[in-house]
């Protein structure tokens, strides 16, 4: 005699769609965190090596100065 067909389980489906979803969202907030980090980096990283590389040329010549004795001073 011929089994009835078992009736399939959908719990099975449904956790691997939530674990699935959650695995996407995950990956978008990456995906979002490394391009917005790339696009502020790309922004304000010539600002900061130019004020800083000002600011050494600044540190270097006022060293300079300082060590240079006053020209109407004895040696």
């Amino acid at each position: 005699m011929n089994k009835p067909p078992r009736k399939k389980n959908p719990t099975l489906g449904i956790a691997v769609f939530i674990v699935v979803a959650v695995l996407l969202v995950i990956a978008t907030l990456f995906y979002n965190a490394i391009k917005e980090k790339r696009e502020f980096d790309s922004s304000n990283a010539p600002t900061v090596s130019i004020s800083s590389g000002a600011a050494a040329a600044t540190a270097t010549s006022a060293a300079a100065t300082a060590m240079k004795p006053a020209s109407g001073t004895a040696q």
